[in-house]
């Protein structure tokens, strides 16, 4: 063979060519990754909103990358016919159904198709893959028999029984279908209806919105259980969000507010449930959270909302400020100006942040005893750095009200050192205001106080699931049935998130 066949230059360049452009490809996917990770990982900086942008936009890019990525490997593999073994995969989750296909030969399993001698058994390959079936509705029909007694003409039948809705057609579980899907997967009623009349299903708007009132109602034992039980915690995370509400007759929105309070200290090695609950006001009055927590004795982590003052009045309650707040305030700085002290400011801030990683699961005494050791002489070293900046700023610029800010909290801001049960942030409070915040660009609004105190009362009953690892929709489904069949008062318990036991199979007796 010559050379000339052997080595052809211009494809050998346009194969380096291809290999570069693959090995870019890979890289730039990795570092997407990473830098999605990290975005993941973050647990301070910008807001809630624009770090779930950032998560969104980068996801989406990854998407692009990684199918041209998955579609150049198959043809690679295609052309060139490579026979390596595939690499390893996840295997599927053992709780979904598997619906087996045996793919017999066409000889069938009696006969050789070479010589037409009995085949035995010799072992068996086997794959699995994910399908997926469209969302498919069903019509349960309940036949109750009446028999009489030939004797006495007694008539005997088996009670009805109860109904998601009166004289309604929707089971228990279509409605914990409809409101998680509305707050959970943040799809409005009307295109609810929309995908149902795809499916030929005739069900107006009004119709879904009564289903979801009707669940709301039902949900109120639970939802008076979780505050209970959240208001004997030692320590309170509390946020707040605005919410649109539709003002009658008027065809304008007025702003109403979301309130969360999150109990969850497993970030201090605790094992109590972690829970939320939600409270929908029309207004931000400080006299909101001043009633709700008027028999709270404890921690309260939040933001700088002048509206909680009263409550640290005495010895009652607490502030436990957030390092997030007070960093975003100098990062906004530090984007718009970045100077040496700004950054010099940020990673003093971050190397808390890394303490705090290192402590995060342990018990109280063992994050208290920590933090004095490591964090507090970096503390003190941040106030003098802060102290000294703040005699050489104007006190009118920017810099200096974000500073001013964080030093008139002072106490606040430091109190996690000396508590091993408080966190060195809010973000448990603003982690729980994320669903609102994508939901309400899909929902808009709130169509009057009840809508939003409806709203209020369905994401304390389904963020409370989500953070106590049960999926919503069946918790939904079942626990709305017990209550409406008459479950016990004196067994609530039994029914909350953190004790709930999914049933083994789906009864068609909940049906209407």
């Amino acid at each position: 063979m010559s050379d000339a066949a052997s080595s052809n230059p211009d494809k050998d360049a346009r194969i380096a060519e291809l290999e570069a452009a693959l090995a870019a490809r890979d890289t730039l996917i990795d570092t997407l990754r990473f830098q999605l990770a990290q975005l993941r990982r973050m647990t301070f900086g910008q807001s809630s909103e624009k770090l779930s942008a950032q998560i969104e936009q980068l996801e989406l890019t990854l998407e692009e990358l990684e199918g041209e990525a998955a579609v150049a490997d198959v043809r690679q593999a295609t052309s060139a016919q490579r026979s390596e073994r595939p690499s390893p995969v996840r295997s599927l989750p053992p709780h979904l159904p598997r619906d087996e296909q045996r793919i017999e030969p066409e000889t069938g399993r009696c006969n050789c198709p070479k010589c037409g001698g009995t085949l035995r058994p010799l072992g068996e390959d086997s794959d699995e893959i994910l399908d997926v079936l469209p969302v498919q509705w069903r019509v349960i029909r309940t036949i109750r028999p009446k028999y009489s007694c030939r004797a006495c003409e007694k008539i005997v039948q088996a009670p009805a029984r109860a109904k998601a809705v009166a004289r309604g057609k929707a089971s228990f579980g279509t409605l914990a279908h409809v409101v998680v899907s509305k707050f959970d997967h943040h799809l409005p009623l009307y295109r609810q209806a929309e995908m149902m009349a795809a499916q030929g299903l005739d069900i107006d708007r009004s119709t879904l919105a009564g289903w979801a009132g009707q669940a709301a109602q039902l949900l109120d034992p639970i939802v008076s259980r979780i505050r209970e039980e959240g208001l004997k915690a030692a320590k309170i995370h509390s946020d707040d969000t605005p919410v649109p509400m539709l003002v009658p007759g008027k065809g304008k929105t007025a702003q109403g507010r979301l309130w969360a309070y999150v109990v969850d200290d497993r970030a201090s090695g605790a094992n109590g449930p972690p829970l939320v609950w939600y409270k929908f006001t029309q207004t931000r009055s400080g006299t909101h959270p001043q009633t709700e927590l008027k028999t709270f004795t404890g921690l309260l982590q939040a933001d700088g909302y002048a509206g909680y003052a009263k409550l640290y009045g005495g010895n009652r309650i607490q502030e436990v400020a957030c390092w997030a707040h007070f960093r975003r305030k100098i990062f906004e700085n530090h984007q718009t100006s970045p100077t040496p002290l700004t950054t010099d400011l940020l990673e003093r801030i971050g190397a808390l942040y890394r303490i705090e990683d290192e402590v995060r699961g342990q018990p109280p005494d063992i994050r208290r005893q920590w933090r004095q050791e490591k964090a507090r002489p970096l503390v003190d070293e941040l106030r003098s750095a802060i102290d000294d900046a703040l005699r050489r700023l104007s006190p009118k610029s920017a810099m200096a009200k974000a500073l001013a800010y964080g030093r008139k909290r002072w106490i606040a801001l430091t109190r996690f050192l000396d508590d091993g049960r408080a966190e060195v942030d809010n973000n448990i409070a603003e982690r729980a205001m994320r669903s609102v915040a994508i939901g309400r660009k899909n929902w808009l609004f709130a169509g009057s106080e009840a809508g939003g105190e409806r709203a209020a009362a369905i994401y304390s009953v389904i963020e409370t699931a989500k953070l106590n690892g049960i999926e919503p929709q069946a918790y939904i489904g079942d626990v709305i049935a017990k209550i409406a069949d008459g479950w016990p008062a004196s067994r609530w318990d039994e029914l909350m998130p953190w004790n709930w036991a999914a049933p083994q199979r789906p009864l068609i007796a909940e049906a209407a």
